[in-house]
């Protein structure tokens, strides 16, 4: 008996084709899922949301999330990684998995602003303690870790103001103490330095990366990473991860896997700008400090130099204390193919006032600072723009010759 041909309707849904299997290409296929289907109800009960040995739910990981996965976490020197959707949330996920009630965490004074606030307003209010430390000083870290302090985080550089710290010195101060250490990568982007092997037997335990820099490399994209080289520390973040319900889009893993072959290519185009911009403002009399690590006598620049080859093109120059604030910002309102806005690591060259007192509270330092990310403009031209604006701002004195 010939059974009743479907509707169209339903042979759309279960058309019996599948396309044949070989097929190759330089980027992989984009694979989007909230619903996962299994072959059969064995299938379905033995497979492991915690393992990739299988797919179990959209959330839990596709073809796509796995693979862009796999990419960061040898990228960094880890062996396994989580997405999630921006780099704040990555450092969120750090806190939540590892801290609970009672607990402290210690976070460098020039850490990114986002994250301290986190720990000021959202973790304060679950009863989990924070303090600030100057990362310049790896004794001072050792004698502020107690017994409640179970997470030390670490950036190199710090945020903003861009000092670079002695890495092995503080890790081994908390592992000293068996504290874990999470480091804010971003910077880096696996590149600079291997996180979880600095040399002498010591590494981080966890890297935090915000994706949307230089792995996406576009300005388009939000997503962040946290990779671990330990198993168990892992599959811990990996719990959280679910409780929380972390999870990125396919096609912006999609976005991720078209730009990361390009991404040393990128990171050294903008490192040898920079660097290049970076010394012309050393000659600005208004200038009082580049900050650069990179560049001799910016703070932390030895303990670059012992670690890292390379440099993002990220930098910030320290006007005068006598230089009235409005100039600064006239400076940078005189910018032409600087943009104004956060971020960095993309295309366009970008440019963001900042008040010393208000980022570094209780440092005692003054004045007004501009932080550069350079994007892939020629540097002659950023240059000139620069040039300009400074005229524009101090009068043709001042660098007008470029």
């Amino acid at each position: 008996m010939n059974e009743p041909k479907p509707a169209p309707s339903t042979t759309l849904i279960h058309h019996p084709y599948r396309p044949p299997e070989g097929f190759a290409a330089p980027q992989p296929g984009v694979f989007k899922a909230s619903t996962v289907i299994f072959p059969n109800v064995a299938a379905l009960q033995a497979r492991d949301w915690r393992e990739k040995t299988g797919y179990t739910y959209g959330l839990h990981g596709t073809p796509t999330t796995f693979l862009l996965e796999e990419r960061i976490a040898t990228l960094e020197g880890g062996r396994q990684t989580l997405l999630v959707p921006s780099g704040l949330a990555a450092i969120a996920l750090v806190d939540t998995a590892l801290l609970q009630q009672g607990d402290e965490v210690l976070i460098p004074d020039n850490a990114y602003g986002p994250g301290k606030e986190l720990a000021r307003q959202e973790l304060a209010r679950w009863g989990i303690g924070h303090r600030l430390y100057d990362p310049m000083d790896a004794d001072a870290l050792g004698r502020a870790i107690g017994p409640a302090t179970k997470l030390v985080w670490l950036e190199a550089p710090g945020s903003i103001t861009m000092e670079f710290p002695d890495l092995r010195a503080l890790v081994r101060a908390a592992r000293e103490r068996g504290v874990a250490t999470a480091i804010d990568n971003t910077w880096g982007a696996g590149l600079a330095f291997d996180a979880f092997d600095l040399g002498h037997g010591l590494g981080v335990d966890i890297s935090a990366h915000a994706l949307t820099k230089f792995p996406s490399g576009g300005g388009d994209v939000l997503m962040g990473a946290v990779t671990t080289r330990e198993h168990a520390l892992h599959l811990r973040l990996k719990a959280a991860h679910m409780h929380l319900g972390l999870g990125v889009g396919a096609n912006d893993a999609e976005a991720l896997l078209h730009a990361l072959p390009s991404l040393v290519l990128r990171y050294d185009a903008q490192d040898r700008a920079g660097r290049e911009l970076a010394q012309w403002w050393l000659s600005q009399p208004e200038v009082e400090a580049v900050l650069h690590p990179a560049l001799p006598g910016s703070p932390g620049h030895a303990h670059w130099q012992a670690l890292c080859s390379r440099a993002a093109g990220l930098f910030s120059v320290q006007f005068a204390a006598a230089v009235p604030r409005e100039r600064v910002h006239a400076f940078v309102d005189a910018l032409r193919l600087f943009r104004i806005g956060y971020s960095w690591a993309g295309p366009v060259s970008l440019a963001v006032p900042y008040d010393l007192a208000t980022i570094r509270p209780g440092s005692g330092r003054h004045g007004t600072l501009v932080r550069f990310s350079i994007g892939l403009e020629d540097v002659r031209d950023l240059r000139a723009d620069c040039a300009q604006a400074l005229a524009v701002a101090f009068g043709d004195g001042s660098a007008a010759a470029g």
